[in-house]
């Protein structure tokens, strides 16, 4: 546990020190996010942020990780770079959304050529096929949650901390150590992204963090529990991102617009800012329903088949419920 704080607390110092650096650069290359009648900042602002917390996370590795770990990684660096990369170009010059998805599947493609791949069904094509879904799937879907100050770093690390947990449990150190340095990394950013945000982290930290995530919910084992049960802690510990994702996409489609490409202020976040009239108590009710599918989450680690399927089963029934509600609360704002 001693490894697992120190790396944490290495990615948050580098994170903390090194955030103004790029905030310094983004201000000198033009890479600032401009307001607009979609967005919620009123002033320019820096983009960049996602470079601080991937060096965060690396060099807290590097220096502190060791060699076996640094081996079994590689893939998931390979990726997460790949993707942070197409990020920052997103964020400086822009990308078509096929290209950006494409790119993300070949970073996903990298990953299942290591030993990190979904190992649920009886058929490898289809434990590469959900592999590929769900680290595509997952990093969109931080992608999509960054639209609030503190938002998708905050819900970053509340998820890296339980995987934290549940890895230093099982002694999973791979996990944890990658675990331990997501959470320094976002909590030394978030110094700068809480509102009002002087830094963005972008598509950069986004894809990074959705990307890595993603790969420890495939790394992430529980010898003591049945696979059959296990597959839903990842599922519940990234609710908040699942949940917003599955939102904005039955709320687009209802309406007629392309789910994935279409802007607006129509995510969970800027719904629950309305009903609070604060942007930064919408963000605080998103952590708290984190930490909350996280309790749930530990419950199913140590659930049998009847109980852990019957807590899913609550959990889908209340996210549909959610859905409608949230969709209620929608069309009456837009009549108003």
């Amino acid at each position: 546990m001693t490894t697992y704080i120190l790396i944490l607390a290495s990615a948050l110092i580098v994170a903390i020190g090194v955030t103004p650096l790029v905030q310094r650069l983004a201000r000198r290359t033009g890479m600032v996010d401009k307001p607009s009648a979609r967005k919620q900042h009123t002033v320019p602002t820096p983009l960049l942020g996602g470079l601080a917390i991937y060096l965060g996370v690396i060099i807290a590795l590097i220096l502190l990780g060791d060699r076996f770990y640094v081996n079994q990684i590689v893939g998931i660096f390979v990726g997460a770079t790949l993707v942070s990369f197409l990020g920052l170009w997103d964020d400086r010059r822009g990308l078509s959304p096929l290209v950006k998805l494409g790119g993300q599947f070949l970073a996903a493609g990298i990953v299942t050529l290591t030993d990190v791949r979904i190992g649920l069904f009886p058929y490898e094509w289809m434990n590469i096929g959900a592999t590929l879904l769900w680290i595509v799937g997952i990093t969109n879907a931080f992608n999509l949650l960054d639209n609030m100050d503190g938002l998708s770093g905050g819900i970053a690390a509340i998820a890296a901390l339980f995987f934290l947990l549940f890895a230093a449990m099982s002694r999973q150190y791979l996990v944890g150590a990658l675990a331990a340095a997501l959470v320094g990394a976002c909590i030394g950013f978030l110094f700068y992204n809480l509102n009002p945000a002087s830094i963005f982290m972008g598509d950069t930290g986004a894809l990074f963090l959705g990307f890595t995530l993603a790969c420890l919910a495939i790394k992430l084992r529980f010898p003591d529990n049945s696979p059959f049960v296990t597959w839903m802690v990842p599922v519940f510990v990234l609710g908040v991102p699942i949940f917003d994702t599955s939102l904005v996409i039955v709320s687009r489609l209802r309406r007629g617009l392309n789910p994935l490409t279409t802007p607006g202020k129509d995510h969970l976040s800027h719904r629950l800012a309305r009903l609070t009239g604060s942007p930064r108590e919408a963000v605080l009710i998103c952590y708290l329903i984190a930490f909350l599918t996280g309790m749930v989450a530990t419950f199913i680690t140590e659930a049998n088949v009847l109980e852990g399927y019957a807590v899913g089963i609550a959990a889908i029934i209340v996210g549909i419920a959610g859905i409608w509600k949230m969709e209620q609360i929608y069309t009456r704002a837009q009549l108003a």
